[in-house]
């Protein structure tokens, strides 16, 4: 009853190509992005995440990806009663942008090593660390696919530009020869307008010494992976367009594959041993 009033109080937004969710299909996935999120930081309690632990609950996300399409398979109508999309491309088409990110998503897991070995992060703050940075990168992937979601609807041409881009990136991969050091632009802007303490402080973000406020290495760390993480997604969110054109979809499957990326990080370091070329070579 709540949910019909909801839906007549605020017009459907149009999704591009046709298709239109209802404003109570948006606010029940935020509200279950955010459960999603609380049982993450749950399951990462502590500080301390083992191999076993961490292959655990990525079959679980794995998983709670693959119930969520059956949801879209079922209950497609009441998502989008008036989308040109079937029940049955929907499902596909999540399926599909699912893994496609999932695997575009694995190096991603390199940089975060990276990111954490440049910056001296202690083993058990690193949880915290990559929870609000995956936090970060979720809000900023959802102001990319909004827009070009809008732009597609408007500029249909722009997906030769997209497949352009990623034949670019592609090409740029291959030759790229890998750089021993990222110095990424949100620590060059935290260094220039915030003072920086020298040691992590725990999990805070800003603390206070002698009626100053600081922001600790934290606060770079987080900057930095959700940096990271959109930079990657600039060719990972083309490709999805690619599949589908609903941004719905697009967005879901982006926050499944987010949400899994950390627990599939711990089991790549716990596995860090075997990847020796991983660190630059001066260092241990």
């Amino acid at each position: 009853m709540f949910a019909e009033g909801f839906d007549r109080l605020i017009p459907s937004y149009p999704s591009a190509f046709g298709g239109y969710m209802t404003p109570t299909t948006y606010l029940s996935f935020a509200i279950l992005t955010l459960f999603l999120v609380v049982i993450d930081i749950w399951q990462t309690r502590g500080g301390k995440v083992t191999i076993t632990k961490a292959a655990v609950w990525s079959v679980i996300w794995f998983m709670l990806a693959f119930a969520f399409a059956a949801s879209i398979y079922f209950f497609w109508d009441s998502y989008a009663p008036t989308s040109s999309y079937s029940a049955e491309k929907a499902t596909i088409s999540f399926i599909t942008g699912y893994l496609l990110e999932k695997s575009l998503s694995v190096d991603n897991l390199f940089v975060f090593a990276i990111i954490f070995h440049q910056y001296a992060v202690p083993e058990h703050l690193r949880p915290r660390a990559l929870l609000w940075g995956v936090i970060g990168a979720l809000c900023l992937r959802a102001v990319m696919i909004v827009i070009g979601a809008q732009l597609l609807e408007q500029y249909h041409w722009l997906l030769y530009v997209f497949a352009l881009f990623l034949m670019w990136t592609g090409i740029q991969l291959a030759r790229e020869k890998g750089d021993e050091q990222l110095n990424p632009m949100p620590e060059k802007l935290i260094r220039r307008w915030f003072n920086v303490t020298d040691h992590y402080e725990g999990n805070a973000l800003v603390v206070s010494r002698n009626k100053q406020w600081f922001v600790t290495p934290m606060m770079i760390v987080i900057g930095v992976i959700a940096f990271m993480d959109v930079m990657f997604a600039l060719d990972s969110i083309p490709a999805i367009f690619a599949v589908t054109r609903e941004p719905f979809l697009v967005l879901a499957a982006n926050v499944f594959a987010l949400l899994g990326l950390r627990s599939l990080y711990f089991v790549l370091q716990g596995m860090m041993d075997k990847f020796i070329y991983l660190y630059p070579p001066h260092e241990p």
